[in-house]
């Protein structure tokens, strides 16, 4: 009979048989999802909309740039690092833009939030820290650096 213990141990080494390109591609659509949508409702059609200056002026009211400034940054970075992030391009650069978003936000604008903005750090972290995986452009491309050493405790899989 199998202790509890060996019973876990059979159960991990099971879960350590999937490939990290498959929590890594969740990984990059979900936040990128949620980051293009927060873009798409910043803009009126192919312009910036004007209730988005208002609310980085009113709401928002980051300090040290001004709201303007803030309104156009905000509203690129959420359009086109999400879609790095979808592709798998430039993924840890993106993930990283993000994650610094991310951090803006709830330090500066809605710090009540930070069960949702850890999850989304979370999410960026990891994409930071292991990258892609095998299904994105960065792989395709070569981008993403060779594979950590083997037997390094980071060391990748897949």
């Amino acid at each position: 009979m199998t202790s509890p213990t060996g019973l876990l141990r059979q159960i991990n080494g099971l879960f350590d048989q999937i490939a990290w390109d498959i929590p890594a591609l969740a990984l990059r659509i979900f936040p990128a999802a949620i980051f293009f949508a927060s873009g798409r409702t910043k803009m009126d059609g192919w312009q910036i909309a004007d209730s988005t200056f208002f609310l980085f002026e009113h709401e928002y009211a980051l300090p040290l740039i001004p709201s303007d400034i803030a309104a156009v940054a905000a509203t690129l970075a959420e359009h086109v690092l999400p879609l790095l992030l979808f592709l798998g391009l430039a993924t840890r650069f993106s993930a990283l833009g993000l994650l610094a978003m991310t951090a803006v936000i709830q330090i500066f604008v809605y710090p009540h939030a930070w069960q949702t903005h850890g999850l989304w750090a979370a999410c960026l972290l990891a994409l930071a820290a292991r990258g892609p995986g095998r299904l994105s452009l960065d792989h395709l491309a070569g981008l993403d650096g060779p594979p950590a050493a083997a037997g390094h405790p980071v060391a990748r899989r897949g």
